[in-house]
């Protein structure tokens, strides 16, 4: 069992994050078969460009640097906060010292693949550091890039809902709420089967949270450069790997508000910013934005902006419409 040691301070001090270049090394190691593997339809469309990339670029040495504990930190350097983009990540990535990189070189290039001579040439070079970072910017335009928008979306609508759950119930409930392994003891984090084990003392430098559409379960971090972090899937991700997924549409509240708003109200079971919605429910973003202005006229949704998005919620009189109609 792995237990963060949490004072008053710390929880001041935590924060919320969205990573770009963690989640595309954990796409990566889902398509190289070294985690969960991804849902039929995404694995069948992106694995053809993720098969070519590993023969044309040199992507095969940032795979060879993936362990089954995870990866450098260069390749995924810990991100400053909800704004965080693939730009800010590539150019981290870029700036990292040769000598830093062969370190950790040494201590994650253990597999055998680290050892093809095609790799080892690359990891052996004066400038490796600059052809990892290309390579994993060619992954990032070809197998991420696309859907990066709508994955983006789902994470900071989590978000919101996470610091809506901490206005209302307070930190433990958030906590508890992000995996069922995870429990609030006795002024401390405990996440049971967990592979680390022992007290981590956060030190009155807080907690980072990142909501992750391909962590498998839950992940952590625990050591420099990284601040004591723990990675979780985002709401919404069950719902985007199941194509056949669909809205339902009680009759009750298409009749009160009309078909389209109550599609919207019943899309925002979590929140969500018009474009999300536009894209969600195939309805133009102009339309989408008219309908919600309607709704939050009648004191049916509030929006807040989270990063660079403006996202909508339900109010309590939403919510009570919405159960109500059921």
């Amino acid at each position: 069992m792995l237990r963060f040691e949490v004072s008053v301070e710390d929880l001041l001090r935590s924060r919320f994050a969205l990573s770009p270049a963690l989640d595309l090394c954990l796409l990566l190691r889902s398509l190289a078969g070294h985690d969960r593997p991804l849902p039929r339809a995404w694995a069948t469309r992106l694995r053809p460009a993720f098969e070519r990339l590993r023969r044309e670029t040199e992507l095969d040495a940032a795979l060879a640097l993936q362990t089954p504990q995870g990866g450098p930190n260069f390749v995924a350097p810990p991100p400053r906060g909800l704004n965080q983009t693939w730009a800010d990540d590539l150019a981290m990535i870029r700036a990292t010292p040769l000598e830093a990189a062969r370190h950790e070189f040494a201590t994650t290039a253990t597999s055998p693949s680290a050892r093809d001579p095609r790799v080892r040439a690359v990891l052996d070079s004066t400038d490796a550091v600059s052809r990892i970072a290309e390579a994993m910017d060619q992954a990032w335009h070809e197998l991420l890039a696309t859907d990066w928008p709508q994955l983006r979306a789902i994470c900071e609508r989590d978000v919101v809902h996470r610091v809506g759950v901490i206005g209302e119930h307070g930190w433990a409930t958030t906590i508890e709420s992000l995996h069922p392994s995870i429990a609030w003891r006795a002024g401390g984090i405990e996440i049971g089967h967990f592979p680390q084990v022992g007290n981590v003392r956060l030190a009155g430098d807080g907690l980072l949270l990142i909501p992750s559409v391909f962590v498998a379960n839950i992940a952590a971090h625990l050591e420099e450069p990284w601040p004591r972090t723990l990675v979780y899937r985002a709401r919404g991700t069950a719902a985007l790997w199941d194509e056949q997924a669909t809205v339902p549409q009680p009759d009750a509240l298409t009749a009160l508000v009309g078909r389209a708003r109550a599609r919207l109200l019943l899309a925002l079971d979590a929140p969500a910013s018009t474009s999300h919605l536009a894209r969600t429910l195939a309805m133009a973003p102009g339309a989408v934005g008219d309908h919600l202005a309607i709704l939050r006229g009648a004191g049916l949704l509030v929006r807040a902006r989270s990063g660079r998005s403006v996202l909508y919620r339900r109010t309590p009189l939403g919510e009570a419409l919405v159960a109500g109609s059921g």
